[in-house]
């Protein structure tokens, strides 16, 4: 078998002059140019089996800061085991329109179908968050695009689904992000409207999932195409995929997780009831849930999203109130929510623990959307603003481009002792970064001043102006 795929003379080029390509299988292509544009291109993954006597799935990969060898990075691993082609775009952006984003998809799509045979009932989209978040868009806009692998994301908008256009939709989630829930509620959404779709269940917060749980994903569409017909019934694969599920279901009911082997347990009946019979996985289902294990497990959780429901509204409630009137005197609740939220993640209880993980989450979210909001604003709210990176510090006192702005801000409307007291809070909790303190926007005098040096001196052993004792 050749190592290389060459592809002599595609149908296209570049201020006329021909593209040579040579493809690497079992490698990441990056920079190739997209037909029909001046300036976009785009990344390319060959499976080391792939060849040009037949047609292949394909899973376009979405990441909203154009990373497009990154974003297929994170893939690669699953399309080699399960016979995916990968490409993802350098040039899609969360600051485009999504028309725009739309019509990069499109001009890269086509181009990649020029290149490589590609198997057209088997075109998907996927992605993780934001990326995600625009892959489910896709189909509406993209009739080729067949499913979705959506990581840590909820559709977009359920607004725009249509029956009469539906798409097999696999959802990945860790019990501790904050889009969990939200993932739970799509589901209830695409099964009203029969969309067929899955949801893949981790532990784990806001990461990446596992390769397995990728390739899973990649499975579940590949058993939906060879269910409807539309592709020959591999018994191989399938019980390859079948086997590999059990043994997982087996391993989390050991391990005491009811929950987690009962969802996979419902999501094998799903993909494989057209396919082979099913009546030992619904037995297996049955038994499960009568147990106490399962009945405890399942009575405990739905009292934490109870809770959690009424959380979550308490905090949108708040800080819409806070934001509109610049109340910086309720910072101090928010402290105090962010206390009560450690004590979560120390319960003993596993079920309050993922639930303090996931408000955490939802807040910085929460947060990071209205920062948006008031920078879109014309003029932007430069208070609303500055009191929302002073709630960020709180809820995540890593969170250093927050203090940096509040320095940047308070320094501009001459409060320096605000400005101080946030420059004194950055340096504590760890930033080091010395020569972007001294080229600070709106920090010019503020940095001269030897209060400003005195404190930079203490946390970073030395400072740029001399402290001038009088």
């Amino acid at each position: 078998m050749k190592k290389y795929v060459l592809l002599l003379f595609l149908s296209f080029s570049l201020y006329s002059t021909a593209q040579q390509i040579t493809l690497k299988k079992g490698a990441i292509i990056d920079g190739i140019i997209t037909k029909d544009s001046v300036s976009e291109t785009f990344a390319v993954y060959l499976p080391k089996a792939f060849e040009m006597s037949k047609e292949w799935p394909v899973l376009f990969i979405y990441d909203t800061k154009g990373r497009g060898k990154r974003a297929i990075s994170m893939f690669k691993e699953a399309a080699e085991e399960q016979g995916y082609i990968l490409a993802a775009s350098n040039n899609i952006q969360d600051s485009l329109s999504l028309s725009k984003n739309v019509l990069i998809s499109s001009r890269m799509f086509n181009t990649l179908f020029s290149m490589v045979p590609i198997r057209r009932n088997q075109v998907y989209t996927g992605g993780y968050k934001e990326g995600a978040r625009l892959a489910s868009l896709i189909p509406t806009f993209i009739k080729q695009v067949k499913g979705v692998i959506s990581c840590g994301s909820a559709v977009a908008n359920s607004e725009v689904l249509s029956s009469k256009n539906p798409f097999h939709f696999v959802g990945i989630v860790g019990v501790e992000d904050y889009n969990y829930t939200a993932m739970l509620n799509t589901e209830k959404v695409l099964n009203r409207l029969k969309f067929p779709n899955h949801l893949l269940i981790f532990e784990g917060g806001q990461d990446w999932p596992k390769s397995s749980q990728i390739s899973r994903a990649m499975q579940l569409l590949t058993l939906g195409v060879m269910a409807k017909g539309e592709l020959p019934k591999d018994e191989a694969f399938i019980e390859k995929g079948y086997k590999q599920s059990l043994g997982e279901i087996s391993r989390l009911v050991t391990e005491n997780k009811p929950l987690l082997a009962n969802k996979l347990l419902q999501e094998m009946i799903e993909g494989y009831r057209l396919l082979k019979n099913v009546d030992s996985l619904k037995l297996s289902g049955k038994t499960l849930r009568k147990t106490r294990q399962f009945k405890n497990a399942n009575r405990a959780l739905n009292q934490v999203f109870f809770k959690e429901t009424f959380i979550k509204e308490d905090y949108v409630y708040y800080l819409e109130e806070d934001i509109v009137t610049y109340n910086y005197n309720n910072l101090g609740w928010w402290k105090y929510q962010m206390e009560k939220l450690q004590e979560y993640e120390k319960a003993i209880n596993k079920y309050e623990k993922q639930m303090g993980r996931r408000l955490k989450g939802f807040i910085n979210a929460l947060i990071a959307d209205n920062i948006d909001i008031a920078k879109s604003q014309e003029p932007a709210d430069e208070e609303a603003m500055n009191f929302l990176w002073m709630l960020s510090t709180i809820t995540d006192v890593s969170a250093y481009q927050s203090y940096l702005n509040i320095i940047s801000y308070n320094a501009k409307i001459e409060d320096y002792g605000t400005a101080l007291f946030y420059l004194e809070e950055l340096l504590k909790n760890g930033y080091t970064d010395k020569a972007e303190l001294y080229s600070l926007e709106h920090t010019a005098l503020f940095r001269i001043m030897p209060q400003f040096n005195k404190v930079v001196a203490k946390y970073l052993k030395d400072s740029r102006y001399d402290v001038i004792e009088q």
